[in-house]
């Protein structure tokens, strides 16, 4: 079989600057390091981490001195306020996509605007961002969770979750345009989402079957799984090469690999070379 990698896969630019930070910080002495969730969405990382000393805590409540990483995903305004009282130092991890996006809903909040975050309520960057948002403001997930009985406003302002799919703006914004006397867009999504996406879609037209590599828990992953699915029915979200069936590759001549963002290389490596020993 022939196997082709995506052109853009694997770790973005935030996840590599908060594993640098971590690393920065325990070559630095700096201890006790705790994260304020996992660090990234990759298991297979966090335990390593964890193995050289940095603990994922789930609340500040958790940690008494030290210091705690805020990860990519970012967190809201509070939490940065409840360290800062605590006396707790901070290490700010936050991706330079998310604050720009937290910005944004800030600034629509401090304007008058119905503030729209299009993105996955349980998620922790739309947490954060429904912080910076304010009380006058909600999530929605798909253009069915619009709630077109108290939506019609003079002015909506919308923020996207970095790692969101311009097809779900699109179709959300599609539907708000009637509701609204002005409506204010800010495409947060991220350039390294946008390219992961756009090579997965076009990989998964070119092969037999797709396989991508990432966190269960990783939403950029899952996001590109979603995306290849629809494509290519043939598509496998996997973790590690461990999880692979040979039967998926039954009469297949070519196999697309990519993986998420927070995806480290190694793993992508050994699901390629396991897709290479089947036979």
């Amino acid at each position: 079989m022939k196997i082709i990698v995506a052109s853009e896969a694997g770790y973005c630019y935030g996840v590599e600057r908060a594993l640098k930070m971590v690393k920065k910080a325990l070559e630095d002495g700096k201890v006790p390091i705790y994260t304020l969730g996992p660090l990234i969405h990759n298991p297979q990382v966090v335990s390593d981490l964890s193995k050289k000393g940095v603990t994922p805590v789930s609340s500040l409540d958790e940690v008494e001195k030290g210091y705690v990483v805020i990860r990519s995903h970012g967190v809201p305004p509070e939490v940065l306020e409840k360290a800062r009282l605590k006396g707790i130092k901070i290490i700010d991890a936050t991706c330079p996509f998310v604050k720009k996006a937290q910005e944004k809903a800030s600034l629509l909040s401090s304007e008058g605007y119905l503030v729209v975050i299009i993105g996955e309520k349980r998620h922790p960057e739309v947490i954060g961002l429904l912080g910076y948002a304010g009380g006058n403001s909600l999530v929605l997930e798909n253009p069915e969770d619009i709630p077109f009985e108290i939506l019609k406003r003079e002015k909506i302002g919308v923020v996207v979750q970095t790692t969101q799919s311009e097809e779900r703006l699109f179709d959300i914004i599609n539907k708000l345009i009637p509701f609204s006397g002005e409506l204010r867009v800010f495409n947060t999504i991220c350039n390294a989402t946008q390219k992961r996406q756009e090579a997965a879609r076009k990989l998964a037209r070119e092969v037999d079957v797709m396989i991508i590599v990432g966190g269960k828990n990783s939403a950029n992953t899952t996001r590109l799984y979603q995306i290849s699915r629809r494509i290519n029915p043939r598509s496998f979200h996997i973790e590690t090469a461990e999880e692979i069936r040979k039967e998926w590759f039954d009469k297949s001549k070519t196999v697309g690999l990519t993986a998420g963002a927070s995806t480290p290389r190694y793993l992508l490596n050994e699901v390629e070379k396991r897709v290479k020993s089947i036979r």
